[in-house]
């Protein structure tokens, strides 16, 4: 495929996609299959001609997945990544639409858990219509692939299809249908269908997608032409006479703090757009209705303060809450170190988080007993790079402070949420201080985990806390 400017066609959807647009299309990259909202605000038409390249938001609107050709994939993530400092991303080892067979591992609940290219994935069971044990083989079709953060294994089916967006071919069904309701468009939608000089594969059924009652002759054409092509290459692939020529790649890309308010600066330039407004609508659903009905009410400022105090208390977390201090790593896993209350809030931006520790161990750089009845006291503050805690035994003897260095904190309802950027400095007891870890950090650049400019910035920001503590 020719991965020209004109060719590469995107299609975006999610709390991101205002930003997202904006950012794509300044890059030269086309939009396509755009939402109502999104066409009134741009004021221009986008074309409705088959997507090669899928831009979603992830569950829990902590970023995006992007999945299509590797080639194309790829351009739009190099575009994604470079909205701001604290963005990262990584590739997925099961991309969305591999097919490949898959043996059944474990039955566990109502999945079985499968082994797909050395890769776990998981199989409904009730979405096949046979009896399933350990060691029964499938060909199976990657549906979803989560993000490294959500610790969960990607989604297989038995059924495949190929997408691009506006249809769906769909194997071992007849006929064609709409996935929207009755009505006359979408009769007369599947009356063209039949008028198009283009046949559908034989053993394949479509299914056109609700804003395809909207596209034209030849829009038509080309997508049952595209999809044509995919699923005649899949069915020589599965009938072994050639093996799928293209390649399929997925990436998740994670929005930091900066980056969020970069993505808020680039949608302000299109319409009425909040100081936080991506911030804010990856709290909750309840929090993005709130930023929709601000937004609707007035012209904000995007480059204003974030409204901490108002969020938070809208929101959450206030004093008396319970969050996690949910520690990402540069590697895209993400998991609690525990959940503490909200000891203390403060409406500049300010939390106090006290975790109870339970016995067993030394505290990590620290090398001091970890003890039954210890404390934690965690001062967050929203934007920070860095965040200290403070271990104390049950009697209030100081056991060692931890300062975490990080991408700027996010206070989320049930969470505080960043991620890790290795190097650390830790104060002993005794007084001393002294940076951890900086050998983590540059094998984590080597790796490709952590660019080098927020590797920089993860050293400046520990020379600078340690300069504090020392003088």
């Amino acid at each position: 495929m020719n991965e020209s400017s004109t060719e590469l066609a995107t299609r975006v959807r999610g709390i991101y996609t205002t930003a997202l647009t904006a950012h794509l299309l300044e890059n030269d990259i086309e939009v396509v299959q755009a939402s109502q909202p999104i066409q009134q605000r741009f004021d221009r038409s986008f074309s409705l001609k088959p997507a090669d390249v899928m831009v979603e938001t992830t569950a829990g609107r902590q970023g995006v997945i992007i999945y299509g050709s590797s080639v194309s994939a790829q351009r739009v993530r190099n575009t994604c990544i470079d909205i701001g400092i604290d963005t990262l991303s990584w590739q997925h080892s099961l991309p969305v639409g591999l097919i490949g067979e898959a043996s059944v591992k474990s039955i566990e609940g109502a999945d079985a858990v499968c082994s797909l290219q050395n890769t776990e994935a998981a199989l409904r069971l009730e979405n096949v219509d046979r009896y399933i044990e350990p060691g029964d083989s499938f060909t199976v079709q990657v549906r979803s692939s989560p993000p490294p953060w959500k610790d969960s294994r990607p989604r297989v089916q038995t059924g495949i299809q190929v997408k691009n967006g506006i249809l769906s071919a769909i194997r071992n069904k007849t006929g064609v249908t709409v996935d929207a309701p009755d009505s006359e468009a979408t009769r007369e939608l599947v009356g063209m269908t039949d008028l198009l000089s283009v046949d559908v594969l034989d053993g394949w059924g479509l299914r056109w997608d609700a804003q395809a009652t909207e596209c034209d002759l030849d829009t038509l054409e080309t997508a049952v032409q595209r999809v044509n092509g995919r699923a005649a290459a899949i069915e020589a692939s599965l009938n072994k006479t050639a093996r799928i020529n293209d390649e399929l790649c997925t990436y998740s890309i994670w929005f930091g703090r900066e980056s969020r308010s970069a993505l808020d600066r680039v949608r302000g330039k299109v319409t009425s757009t909040m100081a936080g407004h991506h911030r804010t609508k990856a709290a909750s659903a309840r929090a993005s209705a709130g930023v929709d009905l601000v937004e609707a009410l007035c012209d904000p400022d995007p480059n204003g303060t974030f409204p901490f105090a108002a969020v938070t208390q809208q929101f959450g977390p206030t004093e008396g809450d319970q969050v996690d201090l949910m520690h990402g790593k540069p590697d895209g896993r993400a998991f609690s170190l525990g959940r503490g209350e909200v000891t203390d809030w403060e409406a500049e931006g300010s939390l106090e988080i006290t975790r109870q520790m339970s016995g067993g161990g030394h505290y990590d750089a620290l090398g001091t007993p970890r003890k039954d009845g210890d404390t934690a006291v965690t001062k967050i503050r929203e934007g920070r790079w860095w965040y200290p805690t403070v271990y104390r035994s049950q009697e209030g003897h100081h056991k060692g402070t931890y300062l975490n260095i990080c991408t700027p904190v996010e206070c989320f309802p049930s969470a505080v949420r960043y991620v890790d950027l290795h190097i650390d400095v830790i104060k002993h007891p005794d007084g001393s201080v002294t940076t951890v870890d900086e050998d983590e950090l540059q094998m984590s650049v080597d790796d490709g985990d952590i660019p080098p400019e927020l590797a920089e910035r993860a050293r400046s920001v520990a020379r600078s806390v340690n300069r504090a503590l020392t003088d």
